[in-house]
């Protein structure tokens, strides 16, 4: 490469820009779209709608839109033998939107195995509660044992996406027995997908595929035309 290569730079977010990520926006090598803004209702919902999340470790905030793109399709969850028999003992208790806060914090402060700290700060964990208690696109899934939280994850929907924010486990198995219960009730109300927004080995390893972003936008697209639900989750 030419060390005369222009060197392009993010896109800097105005929240007050009408719309706030324009459409003409591409993602560099590492999916990084945009950068700064506000964790505001009305740029994260826009955000979310054109395939872009929020990922930081500090300010700014940072937006990524990555390529590829993976997603979890709600029939291809794979379930191990031993998850099989953690679901069919019913060890666990599941509740869905019960203690969004604990889980979104648990999400921040549960230590994961190659994972150095996280990007659920404290102006993350707000913004997100507001969308739950605000505008109820914000849900989880919660997992008991005995009466005390030991698992779950939380996200956003918008018509019939889910993106998958975080997930934690305190006990083996908790966040994927969170995980088969929410595939199950998405599929039950004909969602599309999982957005699960960043390749990993472990999100593989449960049954999600990579697709090229342009393929992403197009599945996205296809699921907004349906309408959002407002509307707190309660249990099968």
């Amino acid at each position: 490469m030419s060390d005369n290569t222009p060197l392009r730079l993010p896109h800097i977010v105005d929240p007050n820009a009408d719309p706030v990520f324009p459409d003409s926006l591409q993602p560099d090598g590492n999916g990084l779209i945009a950068v700064g803004g506000e964790l505001s209702q009305r740029v994260l919902i826009e955000a979310y709608s054109k395939g872009i999340f929020p990922w930081f470790n500090g300010p700014p905030i940072m937006w990524f839109s990555t390529d590829p793109r993976p997603v979890l399709y709600l029939d291809r969850l794979h379930i191990s033998k031993r998850l099989n028999r953690v679901l069919k003992q019913g060890q666990f208790e599941v509740h869905l939107d019960h203690d969004f806060e604990k889980v979104v914090f648990l999400c921040g402060t549960v230590p994961r195995a190659h994972q150095d700290g996280s990007w659920i700060d404290k102006s993350f964990f707000e913004a997100y509660t507001e969308l739950h208690y605000g505008k109820y696109i914000t849900h989880c899934v919660s997992v008991y044992r005995e009466g005390k939280l030991c698992g779950g994850l939380y996200g956003l929907t918008l018509g019939r996406v889910f993106f998958g924010e975080s997930m934690f486990s305190l006990q083996a198995n908790a966040s994927k027995v969170a995980l088969y219960h929410l595939c199950r009730w998405l599929k039950r109300r004909n969602f599309l997908m999982i957005d699960c927004q960043q390749v990993t080995p472990h999100i593989l390893s449960l049954g999600a595929v990579e697709i090229s972003r342009f393929e992403y936008l197009e599945l996205l697209r296809e699921g907004l035309e349906a309408p959002h639900h407002h509307y707190r989750w309660t249990d099968d």
